[in-house]
């Protein structure tokens, strides 16, 4: 699945947007997505607000191959499943992606997709799948402005992507369907 990478990110790219730097957001300053002590931790050594400015998508494309495309394991998802798992892990970080995904399965959520992870993956519905999966992270995003009610300016925003990334999602598992 490493050939949906780049039609995925090009999507996660379109929600993460430009640059940024709103004091409420823990992520402090960020562009396309990568928040700039990401961006340091990636590059070895620290970075200018210019710096900051100049990420491309380019740039920008091996840092998230490598930090969430494959640290998610979503070369090995299906169709679909990948983009969101994929979203989510931009979004939230890779260990919640996988565990909320183990623990929608009914899998002891370890973080890691290995053979009983993937077996109940198999045996289910990729359309399916997105749909539960997107419902997960929108529990759980509720669940941050309960417990955090000034995070609440951020709820539709957050919500507004789980809805576009599992129209999408389930569009590439319908896609990816054997024709009967």
């Amino acid at each position: 699945m490493t050939e949906r990478f780049e039609e995925c990110l090009a999507r996660v790219l379109k929600h993460e947007g430009g640059m940024s730097n709103d004091p409420l957001d823990s992520g402090g300053m960020t562009n396309l997505g990568v928040t700039q002590r990401v961006w340091e931790e990636f590059v070895g050594h620290p970075v200018s607000e210019a710096d900051m400015k100049s990420l491309t998508p380019e740039k920008v494309g091996k840092l998230y191959k490598q930090r969430y495309w494959n640290a998610a394991y979503c070369e090995v998802l299906p169709k679909g499943l990948d983009y969101v798992v994929f979203d989510f892990a931009v979004n939230a970080g890779t260990g919640r992606a996988v565990k909320t995904l183990q623990q929608m399965l009914g899998l002891v959520a370890d973080g890691v997709i290995g053979p009983r992870t993937m077996a109940k993956i198999n045996e289910s519905n990729a359309k399916t799948l997105v749909h539960d999966y997107s419902n997960a992270r929108t529990d759980f995003y509720q669940g941050i402005v309960a417990r955090k009610p000034d995070q609440a300016r951020f709820i539709n925003g957050w919500l507004r992507r789980v809805e576009e990334t599992k129209v999408s999602g389930i569009a590439d598992a319908e896609e990816s369907q054997p024709q009967t």
